[in-house]
């Protein structure tokens, strides 16, 4: 059982600006699986903070949560000019996750942003809202993968066509996506290959979703190409900040020198994604099972 003023630690610490960015990760992950209304409150509260990435991760975090009480503050979110684009999208992205078609009207609104992420990313969600009214249900979730995903994975299982598919940019993006998922959930070297050959595709929001689904996927033989991406500095810091990510949930030794390559990078969001994959490569290589770890920090007596 967890109480009220257990919640409420976490919180701060999510919210505390002076705390390491590795903990305030380490505690919106934790408030993401305790769950209630008293989480979303708490992750909603930091939406203020002057970290874009933080932000990004608290709307997906919202969204993966598919509970209906954070629809206002995503949509919040959405139409607030001010916020990074990385963050508008991610609150996108996440009001489709949610899957409640109430959101549908002001997503196609945002469907034709100026911003190409934002816009993009809300065509998406439209489709995938559309997806589960036609479907009537979630897409049944295959392998170890828990996440809500913006598209359903195609049906198609031959790895040589599920790359055809999401290499074709004449395809909609929605279709390019369900290829995605499918050669995530396919597995194996061959589909880490045709995934990470994804990185050199046009858009960019495509590009930053095949850097998370190779974290995801966790294959060795996406390490190259994302340590390449990482490292070009003409490359959307949304898309570098997703390869730093997917480095450190890879976790093998190569990973490691990319991303202390970059741990000073003049991209702030590009450094602090290399600050928290650090440590999450650090909790992959250790002995510890659950990286949101807050609640058990919280319990554990001081030394």
């Amino acid at each position: 059982m967890v109480t009220e003023q257990e919640v409420e630690a976490i919180g701060r610490t999510l919210g505390d600006p002076q705390q390491p960015l590795q903990a305030r990760f380490r505690a919106l992950f934790t408030l993401r699986g305790l769950g209630g209304p008293d989480a979303i409150a708490w992750i909603s509260r930091a939406f203020s903070d002057d970290s874009a990435l933080l932000k990004h991760e608290l709307a997906y975090c919202l969204g993966q949560m598919q509970d209906r009480r954070a629809i206002p503050v995503l949509v919040d979110v959405l139409r607030d000019t001010r916020q990074e684009p990385m963050v508008r999208h991610e609150a996108g992205e996440a009001l489709g996750a949610i899957g409640d078609p109430e959101v549908l009207e002001v997503l196609k609104q945002y469907s034709t942003d100026p911003v190409t992420e934002v816009a993009e990313t809300c065509q998406l969600a439209v489709c995938r809202l559309e997806w589960l009214q036609q479907h009537g249900e979630e897409p049944a979730t295959p392998g170890p993968y828990l996440s809500v995903d913006p598209a359903p994975p195609a049906k198609e299982r031959d790895v040589g066509r599920l790359r055809e598919a999401l290499l074709d940019e004449a395809l909609p993006l929605f279709d390019r996506y369900r290829a995605m998922f499918a050669l995530r959930d396919a597995g194996g070297e061959e589909a880490a290959l045709a995934l990470a050959e994804g990185l050199r595709c046009g858009s960019a929001l495509f590009r930053h979703e095949i850097g998370y689904v190779l974290g995801q996927l966790q294959h060795e033989a996406a390490v190259p190409p994302l340590a390449a991406a990482l490292a070009r500095r003409t490359e959307s810091p949304m898309v570098r900040h997703e390869c730093a990510e997917a480095l450190g949930a890879i976790a093998r030794p190569r990973c490691l020198a990319a991303l202390r390559a970059h741990a000073a990078d003049p991209e702030r969001v590009v450094r602090e994604s290399c600050e928290v994959a650090l440590d999450v490569y650090a909790h992959e290589r250790g002995p510890a099972f659950q990286y949101a770890d807050a609640l058990e920090q919280l319990r554990s007596p001081p030394p």
